[in-house]
Order: structure tokens, then C-alpha cells, then sequence
């Protein structure tokens, strides 16, 4: 992928940028900023180069209609505030605006189309409408990693019309994620985590040739748990997952990586209840297994002692409840003290309210807000926002 910053004259050229800025509202009132704030370094690099910057992005899922609820607004008066410049939202439909008016007042260098799927075309990546947007600009950044996983026409066609770069948050994502799908500092490690073991089967499969190492934690290490002869109690399990799980462990087998489950656990009768912890022969038909017990966390420790690369992505327990969020926190806390010896990238929503929660957020080396984007990447799969860049 080219990048933006490669580019040798960006003064007075009008730049289409491609964010994802789909952040959560409540009340009109932006609830979580992370997106924008990590996007701040691209748009500030373009105000230093004196270009004239146009702004696409989203928020929710309006289905090709106009929906008031999620307009841009709110987060074009945070970015105003953020970048300490007039920033102004264009109400009118993209259709009816001459793109050779939208800079007519001498003070406006930085303007917002609404919300990109108000437009159906947008999500059917239509030709026509990918060819109108391109009129606008001179030249198209895509600084939207997280939405690159979609082949839209503000990722994916418009490309074919506009001489194409990556954003620095984008590159930054790639490079990071490359560190843990290719260009691997070894050992590597992966901590992987979620309730479903058929959401992250793919990943899990994909990884297993590169990785030394994969711990299962969550609520689908209770399925490895159950399929090892272990009693789960009551505990949050998928069905039918043995030949999932039976073939996981015969993949590794065959790549000599080292699959990891719990020891020990920590368990409830309740979600809201008070921990206990238990070995595994000493779980009861009414427990909740709902957190990894201390010798798995210093289990899992040793590991990363010995790691020189680690990827995160889901919670080792239910960290809603404090009681049961000790083994993330401490995991994440183990990470942040080896971040001078080991290269960290984490991914995924929950795990990041748990490195908010551990305060550890900052301190590892990458962490991706990417959803779907980001596991399908660690899948393999192409993304049709990179390979348009390509």
C-alpha cells in the first residue's frame, strides 16, 4: 500500500479520507471517543500539509434512508474541538452539491459529508456513485481499517478513480498485524478468548501453523474442558463443538503448537456472585465457571515470560463482575510489564474495556479497534479495502 505521507505536494489538493468514526451515541452525545482520537494524527498531518480535506464515514446502520439519530453532528463538532478548526457538516444530498463549490468560502478547509449510508449505493458499492464521490477530491486516503473488511463503494470502488493511499492510523494497523501473521518475532503467543468457539474457529486454524503457542480461555474453554472428561457444571458451553474442538487439538498436534486450558478456576453460582476457586475435579453441578484460577494465571505467565511476541483478542473471564476479572487484568498487567521484551497487538471490544478496566490500554504496543476487520485478517481472508490499495 502506498502511504499518504509518501505523497511530496499535498498543499491547497483536496483530499477524500475515508474514516471509520462510527462511534456510540446516547442522547446526541458521543459515549466513547477511542475511533476519533486515533485518527487525529492523519487528519492533523493533512492540516500541516495545507490540504483541503473532505471526510467520509458513518454511524450505525440507517440502511440506505436518512436517519437524524445518526447523524454526523456530533462527531463533527468533536473534531472541531479536537483540531481547534471550522469543521462543516454538508447537509445537502451528495448528489445536488457541485463539487467544485464545497471550498467556495475562503475559511472552510475541512468540511464532513452526512452520514455515507444514508445513500443505498454506498453498501452496494455501486460504480456510478463510487465515480460521483471521486469528483470531489483530488486524491482518496483510506484511514479506515475497521471498515476495510466491507467492499463499499467509499472503500472498495472509488479507488478505481482517485490515486489511492493508506492513513497512518491504517498503516499502523497493518504493520502491527503483519507482526503477528508474518513477519513474527518468535516465540508467539495467543491468548484467545470469547464464548463461541465457531466465531473464532477460522482464526484459531489460521494461527495454529504460525504460532507456538494458543491459550483458550473465555467461555469456550469450557468446551475443551468438557470434551478433556472435566464436569463444567453450569457454565456457559456451545453445543456440539467436540469435532471443532477435536479437530483444533489434532491441528496443533500436527504443527507442534502447545494448546493451552485452564488448571484451575474461578467460579460462582451466579453471575453476580462471589468467586471460589476451584480445581478442576472439584467443580459441582451448580457452578458457573466464570474466571481462570491463579495457577493458570501463572500458567499462562510463564508462557509469556518466554514469548517475544503476543496477541490478544477476548476476555479470560466475565470482567463485568470485578470478582471475575482477575485474570484478565492480571494478564494484561504481566504483558505491560514485559512491553520492553515482548510486542504486543490486542484486538476486539471486549478486550479493550478490559485493558481500560487494568488501566494497560496505552501500554501495549497495538491495539486494534477493529472488529471484524481484525479477525478476519488474523483469518487470512482478503480485505477488499487493502487489496483496493493494492
Amino acid at each position: 500500500m502506498k502511504k499518504i505521507e509518501d505523497f511530496k505536494d499535498l498543499y491547497q489538493k483536496k483530499v477524500l479520507v475515508r474514516l471509520d468514526l462510527n462511534v456510540p451515541l446516547k442522547n446526541n452525545q458521543i459515549t466513547d471517543t477511542t475511533r476519533i482520537d486515533k485518527i487525529l494524527p492523519t487528519l492533523n498531518f493533512l492540516i500541516q500539509q495545507n490540504s483541503k480535506i473532505i471526510i467520509i464515514s458513518h454511524i450505525g446502520r440507517p440502511k440506505g434512508k436518512t436517519n437524524s439519530a445518526l447523524s454526523m453532528a456530533p462527531v463533527c463538532e468533536y473534531l472541531s474541538k479536537k483540531l481547534s478548526k471550522k469543521v462543516d457538516l454538508l447537509n445537502q444530498n451528495l448528489f445536488e452539491i457541485k463539487p467544485q463549490e464545497i471550498f467556495d468560502k475562503s475559511d472552510d478547509k475541512i468540511v464532513f459529508f452526512e452520514n455515507i449510508r444514508f445513500y443505498e449505493q454506498e453498501e452496494k458499492n455501486d460504480e456510478e456513485f463510487a465515480k460521483m464521490l471521486s469528483k470531489f477530491g483530488e486524491i482518496f486516503v483510506n484511514d479506515a481499517f475497521s471498515c476495510s473488511h466491507r467492499a463499499h463503494a467509499s472503500v472498495d470502488k472509488i479507488t478505481k478513480y482517485l490515486p489511492s493511499y493508506c492513513g497512518l492510523q491504517m498503516s499502523t494497523e497493518v504493520d502491527a498485524l503483519k507482526k503477528v501473521t508474518s513477519d513474527i518475532n518468535r516465540p508467539i503467543t495467543c491468548i484467545i478468548g470469547g464464548s463461541k468457539i465457531s466465531t473464532k474457529i477460522s482464526v484459531i486454524k489460521n494461527l495454529i501453523p504460525k504460532f507456538e503457542n494458543i491459550v483458550i480461555v473465555g467461555g469456550m474453554a469450557n468446551n475443551f474442558l468438557e470434551y478433556s472428561g472435566h464436569n463444567i457444571g453450569k457454565s456457559l458451553k456451545e453445543d456440539n463443538c467436540n469435532p471443532i474442538v477435536e479437530e483444533i487439538l489434532s491441528l496443533a498436534k500436527e504443527n507442534k503448537c502447545n494448546v493451552l486450558i485452564p488448571t484451575d478456576v474461578s467460579v460462582g453460582k451466579n453471575l453476580e456472585d462471589s468467586k471460589t476457586i476451584k480445581t478442576l475435579n472439584e467443580i459441582e453441578k451448580d457452578d458457573l465457571i466464570l474466571d481462570i484460577g491463579p495457577k493458570t494465571i501463572k500458567l499462562i505467565c510463564s508462557v509469556l515470560d518466554n514469548s517475544k511476541t503476543v496477541l490478544w483478542n477476548g476476555p479470560l473471564g466475565y470482567f463485568e463482575n470485578p470478582n471475575f476479572a482477575i485474570g484478565s487484568i492480571e494478564i494484561a498487567k504481566k504483558i505491560v510489564d514485559l512491553k520492553d521484551k515482548i510486542f504486543s497487538v490486542a484486538g476486539g471490544g471486549d478486550t479493550i474495556a478490559v485493558l481500560n478496566q487494568a488501566g494497560a490500554f496505552k501500554n501495549l504496543n497495538f491495539v486494534s479497534t477493529a472488529g471484524g476487520a481484525f479477525l478476519e485478517y488474523l483469518e487470512g481472508k482478503e480485505i477488499p479495502g487493502i487489496k483496493a490499495l493494492n
